[in-house]
């Protein structure tokens, strides 16, 4: 059980030009945020921001769901597989999912305008 449930949610939602902006305000702001592999992942699509966007919700819904304040954002990564994303725990991150026994799995989406994700954090098989 985590908290009493067997998992956890946790939902992030963000309108993407409001990163966008922040990274033309902030060059490095990308390095802080996100890991080489992500950054090279939304690089290579035609609007970058939108996935950036995307993987920032994902890191903020994993640290929800697994109900941690304080982490680095590199400690959530998401992997670009070709099918589902799937989500790369170290530091902070992994010893508090290794805590709670669980594993965590998320889903993204994203319009024009929005990016979201949802996390579940379930008790490992």
């Amino acid at each position: 059980m985590v908290g009493g449930l067997p998992f956890k949610v946790g939902i992030d939602l963000l309108e993407i030009e409001r990163l966008e902006r922040a990274l033309e305000r902030t060059p490095r702001l990308a390095e802080r945020l996100f890991t080489e592999g992500e950054r090279a992942y939304a690089a290579s699509r035609g609007r970058p921001g939108q996935h950036l966007a995307a993987r920032f919700c994902a890191k903020e819904a994993v640290a929800k769901a697994l109900g941690i304040e304080s982490w680095n954002f590199h400690e959530v990564e998401v992997i670009g597989t070709g099918g589902p994303p799937r989500i790369r725990l170290s530091g902070t991150a992994a010893v508090r999912a290794a805590e709670l026994g669980v594993e965590v799995e998320v889903s993204l989406t994203h319009t024009g305008r929005e990016a979201a994700a949802v996390a579940i954090a379930a008790i490992a098989a």
